[in-house]
């Protein structure tokens, strides 16, 4: 008896310490503080498969910033101008990172700031089909990327930051159309692992078709390669002595040599004199609008380096900050279009340039010497 009297009282006792427990905090208040604690965490510890830790909640973190290439001027400015971007939109932005032209070195390079703990990553593809594997990468680690420039054909990225790279062709078909009008032009292609390659490819040569049957197209796959623009556009040049068109999908890196092989050939002749090849390019660096005033050149369509890094930089930062966006026009004069792989992309404007207004100050391609 006395055991079990002994054994009641603490039996009591216990009972009571639960009953004075739950009028402090109870049992629903446990329930809820759990479920809070879950949706704090982002699911990183509550059934998400990504890994904890990765996402910065109020946009803050480090950027990693990876380059396709610094041997083309375009992209030397477009490097220069990140810093300054990534301060006035008050991104801290690591050191830009060169993948040289390598799409296995620019997943290296996207895995290289993934383990240095990045919470955003702006990146230009080089190889639109390849660049998946660092995009996966990326995902995996809960990593926000914004695409600049060339849009990837599969994988996630919250916006690609592009020209309309269709137009680009389209533009350059037109102008040489409206000043040839029949003969031979070439058509000095990009790298068609590139959606950009492709993009401008298929425009030039379906609009001559569509609109100037009398203009016939020659085509040198070039990748983006000056040395290989160079050989080829000699050799064919030297089976083609009447061409009467050129254009170069890439004057950041076609138009030294182009040129410098025109003139080697003694093809190279001012605009408005006689044997003048015209020429339209693409980029806008100022290199081409020098050309253009020499006559040297025709036109160029100017691709927005300095938009690029800008909205590269406001497009990452609202990305680590949870925001979305639909398509349709934006505060900034371009239209935010999805492609056929689902991804958003803001299509930036990118002008045509010529004689008569090259020396528009509002060109970026004008503010950079």
């Amino acid at each position: 008896m006395a055991g079990n009297t002994a054994r009641n009282g603490r039996q009591d006792r216990r009972r009571e310490d639960r009953r004075r427990q739950d009028r402090r905090f109870p049992s629903w208040a446990v329930r809820a503080t759990a479920a809070a604690a879950c949706g704090t965490l982002a699911l990183t510890a509550c059934g998400s498969t990504k890994d904890s830790g990765a996402t910065g909640a109020k946009g803050d973190g480090k950027v990693g910033v990876i380059l396709p290439l610094l041997t083309s001027p375009f992209w030397q400015s477009y490097n220069d101008y990140v810093p300054k971007m990534a301060t006035s939109q008050g991104v801290d932005a690591l050191k830009t990172v060169n993948s040289n032209s390598d799409p296995s070195q620019q997943i290296t390079d996207i895995n290289n700031e993934l383990n240095q703990g990045v919470k955003g990553l702006v990146v230009a593809p080089l190889d639109s089909a390849a660049i998946q594997a660092g995009l996966d990468q990326a995902e995996r680690k809960g990593v926000p990327v914004v695409a600049v420039d060339v849009a990837p054909d599969k994988g996630k990225v919250a916006m690609v930051v592009r020209a309309d790279n269709v137009a680009y062709g389209e533009k350059a078909c037109q102008y040489l159309g409206a000043h040839i009008g029949s003969g031979k032009v070439v058509q000095i292609m990009g790298d068609l692992a590139s959606v950009n390659g492709r993009d401008r490819s298929e425009a030039f040569r379906s609009c001559v078709r569509k609109n100037f049957p009398k203009l016939k197209v020659l085509e040198i796959p070039a990748k983006w390669e000056s040395d290989t623009a160079a050989s080829k556009l000699d050799t064919l040049l030297n089976a083609n002595p009447d061409i009467r068109g050129i254009y170069m999908q890439a004057g950041g890196v076609y138009l030294a040599p182009t040129l410098q092989t025109l003139k080697s050939k003694k093809m190279l002749k001012t605009a408005g004199t006689a044997g003048h090849i015209v020429v339209v390019s693409n980029d806008g660096i100022p290199q081409e609008y020098e050309a253009i005033r020499k006559g040297e050149i025709d036109a160029t369509v100017s691709q927005p380096a300095d938009a690029y890094a800008k909205y590269g930089m406001y497009y990452i930062k609202a990305a680590m900050q949870g925001r979305t966006f639909k398509p349709g026009p934006t505060d900034h004069g371009s239209t935010i279009v999805t492609l056929p792989s689902g991804i958003l992309e803001d299509q930036l404007p990118a002008p045509l340039v010529t004689k008569d207004n090259v020396d528009d100050p509002e060109l970026w391609g004008n503010t950079v010497r």
